[in-house]
């Protein structure tokens, strides 16, 4: 992959998302992911080859044409396995007074032993606004949990979990 590239598993953002976080959102969908969860709704954004290249700032300037979106979610595949790219896109989507959704199979703590070896990864996580962290778990699927696919996925406020330094909950979330 071209330095300042990140590989997506579609060629556009989706608009006008309800499913993927609160409120009318878009979704930018990764491609890459080594967790390889039995059951994933997104077998197609496991390999790292598939997709398509398109440049940081071709995406960001997507990003700030959006319009009427409360939100940009970060799916895939695992955008922490593209963690530069992730953090810079979701700076972007902050300066465009925008929330940061992102789902990731790593959890909130595993998410901190990454940044303690690349920094990127707490850029990332200061412009996160909410992780829905865990992989799936098909044993423990769920259409009872809100935003989730199984019931050990969290829905974690990201800006208070930085401040107490532990994975603090969103609990309107059922």
């Amino acid at each position: 992959m071209k330095k300042g590239y990140v590989r997506l598993a579609y060629d556009e953002i989706q608009t006008d998302s309800i499913v993927d976080g609160e409120g009318l959102r878009s979704v930018i969908w990764f491609q890459g992911c080594s967790h390889n969860c039995p059951g994933c709704h997104n077998p197609e954004t496991h390999d790292f080859n598939a997709g398509i290249e398109k440049s940081i700032e071709e995406l960001k300037e997507e990003i700030r044409g959006l319009e009427f979106q409360k939100g940009v979610t970060f799916s895939g595949g695992d955008p922490m396995m593209q963690v530069d790219a992730l953090a810079e896109l979701a700076s972007c989507v902050h300066e465009c007074g925008m929330n940061v959704w992102v789902y990731t199979g790593f959890t909130f703590d595993e998410v901190l032993e990454l940044a303690k070896k690349n920094e990127n990864y707490m850029k990332a996580l200061e412009n996160i606004d909410v992780l829905v962290d865990g992989k799936f778990v098909m044993d423990l699927r769920s259409f009872d949990v809100q935003f989730r696919g199984s019931s050990n996925q969290r829905i974690i406020d990201v800006k208070k979990s930085l401040e107490k330094e532990k994975a603090v909950t969103i609990s309107k979330y059922k």
